[in-house]
Formats: C-alpha cells, sequence, structure tokens
C-alpha cells in the first residue's frame, strides 16, 4: 500500500510540474503574440498570469520537489515565469542560478539565465550562458539567442561587422538543426539586414538573402502572430525599393502590433511616392530638358560597356551596359537611405535614379552621369487608389558611377553605418 502511496504521490508531482510547465508556456505565449495598443494593458496581463502560474507552481508540495532533478525544474520554471517581463528580475535570475546549479545540463535554464542576464545589461556572462548551453548539445532556440546577442554585442565594436557575421553563421546552425523552424528563419533574415546596415547599406546580395528568410519564415504558420516578421520584411521590401509590397507589409504589422511605428512607414513611402510623382511630372518643360540632355549623345564610353538610353534597359540588372543622363535634382525625404535623385538621359526620358553608400554632396544638380552595369525597375503599381509609375535605376558600388567622366573619389564615400529600425 505505502508503495502505491509513493508512486502515486511521484504521478500527481509530474502531473503538477507539467502542468506549471504547460502555465509558463502559455505566459510566454501570451508575451510573443499579444500586443494591444496600450502596452500597460499587456504588462497587467502578463502579471495576471505569472501571479496564477506561480500560485500553480507554489502546489506542488515541498516533499514532491526534494530530489535534485525535480528541485532544478522546479527552480528554473519560478525562474522562467519571474522572467516574462521586459525589466530585469533579480529575483528570476536567483532562481535560474539555482536551477542550473543543481542541474548544469538543464539547457533551457542556462537560456534563461542568459536572457536574464541579458536585461541586466551583461552581454559576455550572458553569452556565457548560451555558450554553455550549447555544450550540453545542439540547441536551435540557444542558437538564434546567442545568435541575436551577438547583433546586440556588435554595436559599437571595432570588429563590428565580423562580429554580425558570427551572428549569420549561428543562425544558419539553427536552421541546420529544423529547416521548417519559422524563427531560426527570421532570426537569419534579421542577422542578414543587420549586415546590410553595418557594412554601409550597399550590399545588395545581402538584402536578398534576408528577404529570402523572411519569406521562409511567414511558412512557418506559427509565426503569422509575429509583427516584428512582417516589420522587417517590409524594411526589406523598401530599400529593395519593392513599394508596394513594403507598404503591405507595413500594413500586416501595423495591424498586428499597433505599437509598432509600421503607419509612419507607410507615411514616409507615400509622400516619398507622391514626390517622385510630382517633380516628375513637372518636368515636362522641354526647352530645360533638352538643354540638359544635348551634350550626352557625345559622351564616350569604356568601349567594354555598351551605350544604353533608360528606354533600352531591361528589368533588373543589365550587365556590361551603361547609361549616361544629367542630374536635374535632389530628391529631399525623411529615409537615410538610399539617396535619390531626379535625372535625364539623352532622349529626354525623365527617371529616378537611387544610390547607396555615398554622401548626399556626392552629386550636384547639372552634373553629368555615367552609371554602369545599372538595374533597373519599371514601377507600376496602385496604393489605396493612386496610381504610380515611374522608370526607375539603382546604383550599389562606387566604382558603379562616373561623374562628369570621373569616379567618385573614396572621400565621398559613406564612412559610417546606416541605422534603420528593425528588431534584431
Amino acid at each position: 500500500m505505502s508503495a502505491m502511496s509513493n508512486q502515486s504521490r511521484g504521478e500527481d508531482a509530474e502531473d503538477n510540474m507539467a502542468k506549471a510547465m504547460k502555465a509558463a508556456d502559455d505566459l510566454y505565449n501570451i508575451r510573443d503574440t499579444y500586443f494591444p495598443a496600450n502596452l500597460d494593458e499587456k504588462i497587467s496581463r502578463l502579471q495576471a498570469q505569472s501571479d496564477l502560474a506561480l500560485k500553480l507552481l507554489d502546489s506542488i508540495p515541498s516533499e514532491q520537489r526534494k530530489l535534485p532533478m525535480q528541485r532544478a525544474t522546479y527552480e528554473y520554471l519560478r525562474g522562467k515565469i519571474l522572467d516574462v517581463f521586459p525589466d530585469y528580475r533579480k529575483d528570476a535570475e536567483d532562481h535560474l542560478s539555482k536551477a542550473v546549479k543543481l542541474s548544469p545540463s538543464l539547457a533551457d535554464a542556462w537560456l534563461c539565465l542568459g536572457n536574464s542576464i541579458w536585461k541586466k545589461g551583461d552581454l559576455p556572462s550572458a553569452k556565457n550562458c548560451f555558450t554553455l548551453a550549447l555544450n550540453k548539445g545542439p540547441n536551435k532556440k540557444i542558437l538564434c539567442q546567442l545568435s541575436m546577442l551577438e547583433r546586440r554585442m556588435a554595436q559599437g565594436a571595432d570588429n563590428q561587422a565580423e562580429m554580425v557575421e558570427e551572428s549569420i553563421n549561428h543562425a544558419k546552425e539553427a536552421i541546420m538543426l529544423d529547416v521548417k523552424d519559422g524563427n531560426s528563419w527570421y532570426n537569419l533574415g534579421n542577422a542578414c539586414l543587420t549586415c546590410f546596415f553595418v557594412t554601409g547599406a550597399w550590399d545588395h546580395h545581402k538584402l536578398v538573402q534576408s528577404l529570402k528568410a523572411y519569406q521562409n519564415a511567414e511558412k512557418d504558420e506559427s509565426m503569422n502572430s509575429n509583427p516584428d516578421l512582417y516589420f522587417n520584411c517590409a524594411t526589406v521590401n523598401k530599400y529593395l525599393e519593392n513599394y508596394e509590397r513594403a507598404l503591405s507589409g507595413f500594413e500586416a504589422a501595423a495591424s498586428r502590433d499597433p505599437g509598432l511605428n509600421s503607419t509612419e512607414e507607410v507615411r514616409k513611402i507615400v509622400n516619398l511616392l507622391d514626390k517622385l510623382e510630382t517633380l516628375l511630372r513637372g518636368q515636362t518643360k522641354a526647352k530645360r530638358l533638352h538643354s540638359l540632355s544635348s551634350s550626352l549623345s557625345a559622351v564616350n564610353l569604356n568601349p567594354s560597356y555598351r551605350k544604353a538610353n533608360i528606354d533600352c534597359l531591361s528589368e533588373g540588372l543589365n550587365k556590361k551596359v551603361a547609361i549616361v543622363g544629367k542630374v536635374l535634382f535632389f530628391v529631399k525625404h525623411e529615409n537615410v537611405a538610399p539617396l535619390y535623385y531626379l535625372v535625364c538621359d539623352s532622349n529626354q526620358i525623365c527617371f529616378v535614379l537611387s544610390v547607396y553608400g555615398i554622401r548626399d554632396d556626392a552629386f550636384k544638380e547639372g552634373d553629368q552621369l555615367t552609371l554602369l552595369e545599372p538595374n533597373y525597375r519599371d514601377v507600376d503599381f496602385s496604393w489605396k487608389g493612386k496610381l504610380y509609375q515611374f522608370k526607375s535605376v539603382r546604383v550599389d558600388f562606387l566604382e558603379q558611377v562616373l561623374v562628369n567622366g570621373k569616379a567618385l573619389s573614396s572621400l565621398q564615400a559613406v564612412r559610417t553605418s546606416i541605422h534603420a529600425q528593425h528588431k534584431a
């Protein structure tokens, strides 16, 4: 009878512990999917749910949490529940520290402890927790957190680009463990987007990599409620000048989390497009265009490039092709990059030129530009009933532009990394 009673108590303990684990998981689900307009509502709900989860945990009799593994699990869950809030909680760190001392093989406890210490601002110690956890075996969640932490540690570091590259490598390792995990793909997308910014916002390839990663993340239904995925993907589309997709993405982010400044991003893009359209529509004064473009047909090019006008370009990258144009206007707008110019070619056809990685005084109105291997796009879409149609050329590298027949100097390059809002 005593043996059966002990067995029953053991089963009850396991059942109560399982219920407490479920309560902790539900709590984190609220953290990751509930985004009311007022942040205080979220904190209030988290507080109420964490109180309930702690009561459930405390309902486990002390004799049912005496064994080292039982005690370690109890301390881990208590610390995890307390750490659900965005601010640092010392009691959460204390319980999680006890958990890893009682059971050093408890990888999830190391993960939570690292997150708690990260909030305190001790980034090297947080990294040490994640590294110790990985020593217990490969773990996609820990690899993703380590990848995210490395991006945070890269900010302001001398070897910033190198640290972000390490972040990308850990993100890829996480995907190799589970190629269908949306969060791992989302993390890789963030790492590639961060790399684009820290290297001066010119590497088009990093943007494409980031977009592909986000698209893979979207295939995982569990990511549908993640507003940051939509916001970051829209940010990539904005820099790739996929304007319609960017606008749709920011609206999708706003519908999931009103706290993000997605509607502000939509406003900025629409204002830019309206400005471009107004400027292009105003360039119908044939006399000015004729006087500006008259000298362009006589420009001699390197024989390895074929000279073309804007109408002859193919969608995408035009290899071994060059177009010559005159700068009509520098287009001021609210984003840091790219820089936008209104340019006309020798046929007096106007187009929008977007340039990355240069200072805003690199070109002046009236300058003659030679654009090597231009990346062409025919923008044609409607948004909220308004039609936007214009020709667009993108330039990514300093070496692709000649100004008045001369190469741009290195002094005209952007030396500081460009920052954009995204959840790293």
